[in-house]
């Protein structure tokens, strides 16, 4: 495919990022385009982080980013294990990130996300036009020896052609670490048909305050 931006590098970023089983599954299987499947049990993923410093990143400058969606079937990762994931929100503080990310067809919309540590409890919150529409509260404990590394999968469509993007990561853990609520505070926006089942199901997830990755990955275009 040809290439339309240069590649950008993110180090220590801070960085929420689980899944788990929705409230409604058919609207979450309504998010998957045509021509993808969703997973067998509708889970749904969420990345929240905050670049503080531009120093941080080879081009970016600091921003907040909050992406969510549908995993999908048959697609997985490099590890055979881990589903692929259809970005369907995508909300970034920084007009240079959103204009990038378009550019490879990710739903890219304005919004801003704040993480506050305060002893062992995690807040996290995305918000658009300054209301508040996600909130994640989460007990965290300090970073050791794990280090969580791979590659993941994400699909996106440019132009009527369904793109394949592989992300190398590497991030480093706290632990404990346990989600202790997940709240979709405004009904009528679209991203409320993610919201979870109750009782909440969290299926996978960590914290790291230090987590780096590079954006684009290898891309490749679907048959």
């Amino acid at each position: 495919m040809t290439e339309l931006v240069g590649p950008q590098l993110v180090v220590n970023s801070r960085m929420i990022y689980f899944g788990w089983l929705p409230a409604d599954p058919d609207a979450v299987a309504a998010l998957v385009p045509d021509g993808l499947a969703p997973a067998p049990d509708r889970q749904v993923f969420m990345n929240q982080y905050v670049v503080d410093d531009p120093a941080q990143t080879s081009g970016f400058g600091a921003y907040s980013l909050t992406y969510l969606g549908p995993d999908l079937a048959g697609l997985d990762a490099p590890d055979g294990v881990t589903p692929g994931r259809w970005w369907s929100h995508y909300l970034n503080s920084s007009p240079a990130v959103r204009d990038y990310a378009v550019a490879r067809g990710v739903p890219a919309t304005p919004g801003r996300t704040t993480i506050e540590v305060r002893g062992h409890t995690l807040v996290a919150t995305t918000e658009a036009d300054g209301v508040p529409l996600i909130r994640t509260t989460a007990r965290v404990g300090r970073t050791g020896d794990a280090v969580n590394r791979g590659q993941l999968r994400y699909l996106t469509e440019l132009d009527g052609r369904r793109i394949s993007g592989i992300y190398p990561f590497v991030a480093e853990p706290v632990d404990p670490f346990e989600i202790e609520s997940l709240e979709f505070l405004v009904p009528d926006h679209p991203a409320y048909a993610l919201r979870p089942a109750n009782p909440l199901r969290i299926v996978w997830g960590f914290y790291s305050p230090r987590s780096s990755f590079a954006y684009p990955g290898g891309e490749s275009v679907l048959p």
